[in-house]
């Protein structure tokens, strides 16, 4: 999936009906950032606008395989085409992490979950939206959602644990199937309220906010022992007394 594919799923009905669904789960996780930094990284900027709205600061990044489209619109540019190995950001310099579109894609996942891991402060919050793999749109590829690969929550678990992240909360959504039939798209609101009510474990979608753990090396870091170095001291040796021969 590249930019051009996103851009036109979300400007469809079934892409705007899941676009309000998703919107309203991470406003529910996050319902206010305000004077935090927020980084939305994969394709967040469907939920950029409503979720940084009260930020101090927003930035957009987006995978170079993926291409990049100008967000916002209109005023200055805050959106980059990035390397997700190596993001151009200080240590620390983000509150706030949003990844959409971002995992199920990635090229080298480790190196990615590491360069969120080092551009948060410490206590950290990201959220991560990934394809449910026992749901129905990772088995559509007429969406987003069902290309790259999909994550079951015992899998994000292990995942997020080795790249030294703590989960503080789960999420479920998109119950709906990805059907363009205008019955199924009204009907989303009423058919996620009755999964997330009868069966959460079959949702579209895993919402997961984890934090950063601060005390946690990170993975691929080696620490310097530090090994104390010893000096020689020369010490006087009392002269050597021959015995007296008279």
């Amino acid at each position: 999936m590249d930019v051009v594919d996103l851009r036109e799923f979300y400007a469809s009905a079934l892409g705007q009906a899941a676009r309000r669904l998703i919107a309203r789960r991470l406003a529910a996780r996050w319902p206010n950032l305000r004077g935090g930094r927020l980084l939305g990284l994969g394709y967040a900027v469907p939920y950029l606008e409503a979720l940084g709205s009260h930020a101090e600061r927003s930035l957009c990044f987006m995978p170079a395989r993926m291409g990049a489209s100008r967000w916002p619109e209109a005023g200055k540019p805050k959106s980059a085409l990035v390397d997700e190995a190596e993001l151009p950001l200080m240590d620390g310099s983000v509150d706030f992490a949003l990844v959409i579109h971002g995992l199920e894609l990635a090229e080298e996942l480790p190196g990615l979950l590491n360069e969120i891991f080092r551009v948060l402060t410490p206590q950290g919050r990201a959220l991560f939206v990934v394809p449910n793999r026992r749901g129905l749109w990772a088995r559509f590829d007429s969406t987003p959602f069902g290309h790259g690969r999909p994550f079951s929550r015992g899998q994000l678990a292990r995942m997020l644990k080795e790249a030294q992240f703590s989960p503080l909360g789960w999420s479920q959504c998109l119950f709906a199937p990805p059907v363009t039939h205008s019955f199924f798209v009204r009907s989303a609101p009423a058919i996620e309220q009755l999964g997330l009510a009868v069966s959460s474990g079959f949702s579209g979608l895993l919402v997961v906010e984890a934090v950063k753990q601060v005390y946690a090396i990170p993975p691929g870091k080696r620490v310097r022992r530090l090994v104390p170095q010893m000096k020689p001291v020369l010490r006087p040796v009392p002269a050597l007394r021959l015995p007296d021969t008279d």
